[in-house]
């Protein structure tokens, strides 16, 4: 089994020495390196890439939830951190998890295994589907069979996703995070925190919103590059 390679962003010296020593202790998790602020990590991360995030809030330079914002690629996070009071937005913008200081090393078992799990299953479908076009969703405890090419785009509603594709709309218990994950990041970007998009149904954008299928669909401050860079 391939190991998850992870980084952590942490200012505090004993935080850093602490998640470090836990990583070491689990057999399928794998420091790729640590940093002292949100920047630091951004210029690795131009060159390097990771499957999870162990991120501080309050950090110099430039904030965590900031740091959050801007992240495109599909990375886990796992929020560490002394101040609860940030938790419902952390996982509006889908973290894995959300761990307060100090942090126990059974509750830190419990999110990286989260990790874990969608890690592999993610990995299993790929590899035995391939290039597949199209993905299994599960609906009202049915599994329905959804095209690529038919997808339009994907919006977030609270613990359910709303899949809106040329033909209908799904909704299914599942989070934006996890099925962008199942998703060919060639054909889908995420522009928003609560919107995933279909770049072969763009039919126009601004700076501030797309057109997909004359729906007007906003872009969040942090992903205005995705489309820029389209």
């Amino acid at each position: 089994m391939s190991k998850i390679k992870c980084i952590i962003i942490e200012d505090e010296p004993l935080a850093v020495k602490v998640l470090s020593d836990y990583i070491t202790q689990v057999p399928f998790l794998q420091l790729e390196g640590s940093f002292k602020d949100a920047l630091l990590a951004t210029e690795w991360l131009r060159t390097h890439e990771v499957q999870l995030m162990f991120l501080d809030i309050h950090l110099p330079k430039l904030k965590g939830m900031a740091f959050l914002k801007t992240l495109a690629q599909k990375t886990a996070v796992i929020i560490t951190t002394a101040y609860h009071q940030y938790a419902v937005e952390s996982f509006e913008l889908n973290v894995t998890d959300y761990l307060l200081k100090p942090i126990e090393f059974e509750r830190f078992l419990i999110a990286v295994n989260k990790v874990r799990v969608t890690n592999n299953n993610t990995h299993s479908m790929n590899e035995a589907d391939g290039m597949k076009d199209y993905l299994f969703l599960t609906v009202q405890k049915k599994k329905v069979k959804i095209l690529f090419s038919e997808i339009l785009y994907i919006e977030s509603q609270r613990e359910y996703i709303k899949v809106v594709t040329e033909k209908k709309e799904f909704l299914s218990r599942m989070s934006t995070h996890e099925i962008e994950k199942l998703l060919p990041s060639h054909i889908f970007k995420r522009i928003h925190r609560s919107f995933i998009i279909s770049i072969n149904k763009l039919e126009s954008f601004t700076a501030e919103s797309v057109e997909v299928n004359g729906l007007s669909i906003p872009i969040g401050r942090g992903f205005r590059e995705a489309i820029e860079n389209l």
